[in-house]
């Protein structure tokens, strides 16, 4: 049962987090009534979904305000699982983005003005909300079977801006608002949490595995290139007009060449050749073709630290089978891994997609940032706890149904009837389903009664 797999998954995560045994049971509680409220997924709704709407509910509130836990230690279970289900030498792929979910109130402390993502390209609008770095851990599913890949996320972090002083502030506030800027912007914190995720590999076990981290083109600049971790390895994107160069001839002063290119002038020239790969993205294994052009140097972006240049031409697809053959922008990608095969890194960044559905399905269906929360340990603890939800729902249905979707979903609508997968609102059906058979009460009185530890509902 799905059910059963979700409380205990929830049980190991929560075990090693909550000190008290009453925060941990009502924190799982909480998690179940975040997936199968109804509507908007604040607070108030979860609590309605476990039956305590008329209680006191301070108590719900003050797991996020006052108890003391780390968000990071509920992922540990997605990556137990993804070491278990992928022993051996291969890398271990993340991919990490930013998000911003969009707050109203004036009380949060934390909350700031930012560039809307979704605002047109011709007119740049303004977003008042939270900002967030998520990380997700990449199941290579495709090596199971005909699957695609499925990002887990076992990182949100809150990463919010430096607040700029005001008009009267002193020179000193200044100076200090300057060197914060520096050392707290949102590469700076992407690096920490990848170095937090290496230090959990090698508490693991997994310290001679190497990790490589897929990145966009905000993280792939000189902060994130320029600083090496042991055993990481970064894939990015980065602009077709970058001024890239090769070392200066040996003998001279001059450590790179005067002479500049661009990875969109590597393809459109004629005298580099193309060479073809086998990639699995859009549900099948595909031949695309990639230029590569080694020990490249990128002044502005990374120093003197040698990079690869991938190139990767335009990708044809069709809306329909009788539609015509329409391209998709070729992709222009920088590594410091110089020594897996092309293959290996352009998979990589290929499933890095992975992250954009996570993102669509953490807000359109679990509606993270949909709590209206206020207080300063809340604010960051509750959209992770969400998504740690979210990510946990995931893993419970890989265990329960494998990669694939199966029969014992519900039918699909006739407009959908290709799914191979299950999206999270397949997942938070069948448990509904399955917590209206048995109530949450008995699902988690049964869990924990294997560790023998009791817990009084009211």
């Amino acid at each position: 049962m799905l059910a059963e797999h979700m409380t205990s998954l929830l049980q190991d995560a929560c075990s090693g987090v909550f000190v008290q045994e009453r925060s941990r049971v009502r924190a799982m509680e909480l998690s179940l009534g975040t997936l199968c409220s109804l509507g908007r997924r604040t607070l108030s709704r979860s609590i309605c979904a476990v039956g305590r709407q008329h209680q006191d509910w301070s108590a719900d509130y003050k797991v996020f305000s006052r108890s003391q836990w780390e968000p990071d230690q509920l992922f540990a279970p997605v990556v137990k699982e993804y070491l278990a289900r992928y022993p051996g030498n291969q890398p271990v792929c993340l991919a990490f983005d930013d998000t911003k979910l969009a707050k109203s109130g004036r009380k949060i402390k934390s909350a700031f003005w930012q560039r809307d993502p979704l605002s047109p390209p011709f007119h740049v609008n303004f977003l008042y909300g939270l900002r967030f770095i998520h990380a997700s851990l990449i199941f290579p599913h495709y090596r199971d079977g005909d699957f695609s890949a499925r990002g887990y996320p076992v990182r949100f972090v809150e990463c919010p801006a430096v607040k700029k002083p005001g008009k009267k502030a002193t020179s000193e506030a200044r100076a200090q608002y300057r060197e914060m800027v520096k050392t707290h912007n949102l590469s700076q914190q992407g690096l920490e949490i990848i170095k937090g995720l290496r230090g959990d590999l090698d508490h693991i076990g997994e310290s001679e595995r190497k990790m490589i981290v897929a990145v966009d083109g905000s993280l792939c600049n000189r902060t994130i290139l320029l600083k090496t971790f042991p055993r990481v390895e970064i894939v990015g994107r980065c602009r077709k007009d970058a001024r890239l160069c090769f070392p200066a001839p040996e003998g001279g002063r001059l450590i790179y060449s005067r002479e500049r290119f661009s990875p969109e002038a590597i393809r459109q020239n004629d005298s580099i050749l193309w060479q073809t790969c086998r990639i699995h993205f859009g549900g099948a294994w595909r031949d695309i073709r990639y230029k590569e052009v080694n020990n490249v140097l990128w002044q502005r972006g990374a120093g003197r630290r040698f990079l690869r240049l991938f190139v990767v031409a335009p990708q044809p697809y069709r809306t329909s089978v009788n539609a015509r053959r329409n391209y998709r922008d070729p992709a222009y990608i920088l590594s410091t891994d110089l020594q897996s095969d092309a293959g290996t890194l352009l998979q990589c960044y290929f499933d890095r997609w992975q992250i954009e559905v996570n993102h669509r399905e953490q807000k359109d269906t679990i509606g993270v940032g949909n709590a209206q929360v206020w207080s300063d340990k809340s604010v960051p603890r509750q959209p992770a706890f969400a998504v740690a939800s979210y990510s946990l729902l995931l893993l419970a249905g890989l265990k329960a149904f494998g990669p694939g979707r199966t029969n014992d979903f519900a039918p699909l609508p006739k407009w959908r009837k290709k799914a191979i997968r299950p999206s999270a609102l397949d997942l938070i059906t069948q448990l509904r389903k399955e917590i209206n058979e048995a109530p949450i009460t008995d699902i988690l009185k049964r869990n924990i009664a294997k560790n023998m530890v009791t817990y009084a509902y009211t």
